[in-house]
């Protein structure tokens, strides 16, 4: 007998990166290819840009402080700006836009079965969005990639007119898209964005430790902590019966 969600939760929010998609195999490579493409192949150029990014050329890692873990362009595109001594700060970040819509196709990895879980969650009649600091074009992309864009009926990005995360706006609007309130809504995220975003809104909080972040950063923040959005179906079930 297939797991239902009866009453207490509507709908479920998804980060991207590091919750969808394992961010290293996925993000290493196309950055890499990024300030390659950015640096025209100039070796100090794309060292400048790494130093910037907080990202190891030789290993193609982020570190944890690393502004493209959990930003967005508003808040890595000055520093990857003054990196490449360029003053158009918009045309750069539409030539970035445009590079990681490309490249972060062709190494695309996703955490587990993501058209396994999303559609076990949606025979539980939840009702599913992402919600990512990557643009909204980009995420739309990878959701078609992954296999799951006929089981979403709400994308945003940092570019979509709710502002971004931390900040509650996405939240928000995926909750009026499914014209129910924000307390009927569960975050997946594997950032303290992700779990402020929640915070903010209302909403239940579930951490994966799909991501960078590890668990003893974000278990204090997250009304629920799962290793990815695997164990999600089940979790949302027990959460379900103990109401």
């Amino acid at each position: 007998m297939p797991l239902t969600v009866s009453g207490r939760f509507t709908g479920v929010l998804f980060d991207k990166d590091g919750t969808l998609i394992d961010f290293n195999a996925t993000w290493g490579p196309a950055v890499y290819a990024m300030i390659r493409a950015l640096a025209d192949g100039d070796p100090a150029l794309m060292q400048a840009q790494a130093e910037a990014l907080q990202f190891t050329i030789d290993t193609r890692q982020f570190l944890d402080s690393s502004p493209l873990v959990a930003g967005s362009t508003a808040d890595y595109g000055l520093p990857w700006a003054q990196a490449l001594g360029r003053t158009d700060l918009a045309a750069l970040k539409a030539e970035i836009d445009a590079l990681s819509a490309v490249e972060s196709l062709r190494a695309l990895t996703p955490i587990t079965e993501t058209p396994a879980v999303f559609s076990a969650l949606s025979a539980m009649g939840l009702r599913l969005g992402v919600a990512t600091n990557d643009s909204e074009a980009s995420a739309r992309r990878q959701i078609e990639a992954l296999g799951v864009g006929s089981f979403v009926d709400f994308v945003a990005g940092y570019d979509s007119g709710h502002g971004g995360k931390p900040d509650p706006g996405m939240v928000l609007a995926f909750a009026e898209c499914l014209g129910t309130s924000a307390s009927r809504v569960v975050v997946v995220g594997d950032s303290l964005h992700d779990l402020s975003a929640a915070k903010a809104a209302g909403s239940t909080s579930v951490a994966v430790l799909s991501g960078p972040a590890q668990r003893a950063a974000l278990a204090p923040y997250a009304d629920h902590v799962i290793a990815h959005i695997g164990h999600l179906p089940a979790l949302l079930a027990d959460l379900e019966t103990a109401e």
